[in-house]
């Protein structure tokens, strides 16, 4: 309600593709003008989970700056999983992030090349003999990406260090689709040794992969795209329901304070 701007946030989902409203729909209800971004698998978008060309986002990011409804001089992103790692990309290399928040997200890029301008980031590296599958037949795919911080793949560690931005990290300490806590404590490693501020950390025990907003049903398992069968995706079902209310405030109060500098008024209620 209320005539405006209202701070702006770019939300991200992740490998699932389309174009999912829900959590953009949800955060809109507490004050924020928020654009639900598509990357692929919707429209005229790839199909696939190639390549992406920051170029795209940036075109978003500008759209947001621009809009009468938005306000400066910064926007937020917000990004679960491979959303999570394209949000690290763009606030890295773009103008005008204020507030990244990532959940489960991961501080390499995955899953794709990632181009900007005369930069190429390589997607991390999988091991499928890592790969294993449970007394459900249900794959985990934990330890399936190779490690960021050795060899060759260290060249698809995004440099976060360039971002102008603050970051929290959403992490579920049961994830089974990748290490999030790992990926969260090597990015404020990264940043600190650069001089940068230390990320906020907010670490749930027994919560897995899809921390969604509160009172959504736990996913336990899915089909993972990029794998092409059913994946594990971590989870206690208590303690994860219990980490998505505490999440959404988190978030919540992390933009309302880095995008309007003042605390949330809101409620524990959806």
């Amino acid at each position: 309600s209320g005539n405006g701007p209202f701070p702006g946030i770019i939300d991200l989902c992740g490998t699932g593709g389309g174009l999912p409203e829900y959590r953009a729909c949800l955060l809109a209800n507490y004050g924020f003008a928020v654009l639900a971004l598509a990357f692929y698998s919707y429209e005229d978008l790839p199909k696939e989970m190639k390549e992406f060309h920051l170029e795209y986002f940036e075109e978003a990011v500008n759209y947001m700056l621009q809009h009468t409804q938005v306000k400066g001089p910064g926007i937020g992103l917000l990004g679960h999983s491979k959303g999570g790692d394209l949000c690290v990309s763009m606030a890295s290399f773009l103008k005008g992030i204020a507030a990244t928040a990532l959940i489960n997200g991961s501080v390499a890029n995955v899953g794709a090349v990632l181009r900007y301008k005369d930069i190429t980031i390589p997607p991390l590296g999988v091991n499928p003999k890592r790969i294993k599958v449970g007394k459900s037949g249900i794959t985990d795919i934990i330890d399936a990406l190779n490690n960021p911080l050795e060899g060759s793949d260290q060249q698809s560690f995004i440099p976060l260090e360039k971002a102008e931005c603050c970051f929290l990290f959403i992490v579920g300490q049961d994830d089974h689709n990748w290490k999030s806590e790992f990926f969260a404590v090597e990015g404020s490693k990264r940043l600190q040794a650069h001089g940068k501020e230390k990320p906020e950390i907010v670490c749930y025990p027994g919560a897995g992969h899809y921390i969604e907003p509160p009172f959504f049903p736990m996913c336990a398992a899915s089909m993972h795209l990029l794998f092409g069968k059913p994946v594990m995706w971590g989870g206690e079902p208590k303690a994860h329901c219990e980490a998505q209310i505490d999440a959404w405030q988190q978030i919540q109060a992390f933009f309302h304070k880095h995008l309007t500098g003042k605390p949330s008024g809101t409620s524990s209620k959806l």
